[in-house]
């Protein structure tokens, strides 16, 4: 076989590129270079997958000509469609981790740091490895030099919630050996899926006039604590609905489902509760209904940044120094409270990082943004940013 055809990334041996060539035995008709072959582990939290999109751009600067592969979870995989930087995404399962035992590339990166990712980059064949992986006692350890900055915050609670001061993409990049540029999120709408946004839209009878205020009122059952009362969202959309051409949508998955309708009782048809149940590209397109994203430390706040979105996040148990909000939102966080951040699964303290938030300060900066005009050039921003995905 032409050596120029394997190193081509369009040929597959399955069936030719163009229907008039053999690629076999003429060699390439249009050759792109494999060039650097990445693999990208991602398993774990559907946030940090659509936040680790933003290291694609350096990758890219750092290996112009390269493929990069991503595997992920099945229920993430969607949220990498449409991306112009990965060449293919696999889900994990046997078929996924077959062909990649049968490949060799040139880098393995694992970001997360469990031990079924790990276990992924001690399996796959390459030359060089970064990130974590599992030593011969099953321990997570840090593979590189770049990765230990990442992993000392993951061994020392002091560390992470007292002393560090860097952005989650930050210290990725130091991970992944690239050097940090403030790149976004890679979240891009289809066409057809930006077709179905504006019919929704117009179903749902929000005009470009109107001002939408979008809660997404949930999180990860694996730190339920992440979230709002019932009533703490009420109360602010009570205040909300005073103006006349303010709008207000939910938004969630389907652990939310009960939640939600819960939150919206007593407003009837005054706001919109958005479908929690149709997936995760629809979730996406549902949340780009809203000007502002009111939210916890979520997956639905990472949607929301990719999404260009102005957002205002509360942070309790969560650390408000690893996100980056891209000057478009406010963090609040208590920082003189002696319990947070904390990471804990459950509360010994009656969840006082949540009841102190301040909901009046949420719903300035909300009308603010507003009564400003800023939020119609982030509604443009969006919009341009639709276009060009």
């Amino acid at each position: 076989m032409p050596k120029e055809a394997q190193s081509c990334k369009r040929f597959n041996g399955y069936k030719p590129c163009f229907g008039d060539h053999n690629c076999w035995e003429d060699g390439c008709k249009d050759h792109i270079p494999v060039g650097t072959k990445i693999l990208i582990i991602n398993l774990d939290a559907m946030g940090d997958v659509v936040m680790t999109t933003a290291r694609l751009p350096g990758l890219k600067r750092k290996f112009p000509d390269s493929t990069i592969y991503w595997i992920t979870l099945k229920i993430a995989a969607p949220l990498l469609q449409n991306n112009p930087l990965i060449d293919k995404v696999l889900s994990y399962d046997f078929e996924s981790l077959s062909i990649l035992l049968s490949m060799e590339f040139d880098y393995v990166m694992c970001s997360d740091k469990s031990q079924r990712s790990c276990a992924i980059l001690n399996l796959v064949p390459g030359k060089h490895k970064l990130g974590f992986g599992l030593d011969p006692n099953g321990k997570i350890i840090p593979l590189n030099k770049g990765a230990e900055y990442n992993f000392r915050l993951g061994m020392d609670d002091h560390f992470k919630f007292r002393e560090n001061t860097r952005t989650g993409q930050d210290y990725l990049a130091e991970t992944f050996e690239i050097d940090f540029v403030n790149d976004e999120y890679i979240l891009n709408l289809s066409d057809q899926e930006i077709a179905y946004f504006h019919e929704y839209r117009q179903k749902v009878k929000i005009s470009e006039d109107d001002f939408v205020i979008g809660f997404n009122t949930g999180c990860s059952e694996l730190f339920p604590n992440k979230k709002m009362t019932v009533e703490q969202h009420q109360n602010l959309i009570y205040s909300f609905l005073k103006f006349p051409d303010v709008k207000i949508a939910l938004f969630g998955g389907p652990e939310d489902t009960q939640r939600n309708l819960q939150i919206a009782a007593p407003f009837g048809e005054k706001i919109i509760n958005t479908p929690t149940t149709d997936g995760v590209r629809k979730g996406v397109i549902y949340e780009n209904l809203a000007d502002v994203v009111i939210t916890g430390d979520s997956f639905g706040m990472h949607i929301a940044i990719g999404l260009r979105k102005f957002v205002i996040a509360w942070f309790g148990l969560s650390c408000w120094t690893e996100i980056d909000l891209y000057g478009r939102g406010v963090k609040l966080f208590q920082k003189d409270l002696f319990c947070s951040p904390c990471w804990k699964k459950s509360c010994p303290y009656d969840l006082e990082c949540i009841k102190m938030i301040d909901l009046e300060r949420i719903a300035k900066k909300t009308m603010g943004f507003y009564t400003s005009g800023e939020w119609k050039n982030a509604k443009m921003l969006n919009q341009a940013y639709m276009k060009k995905g």
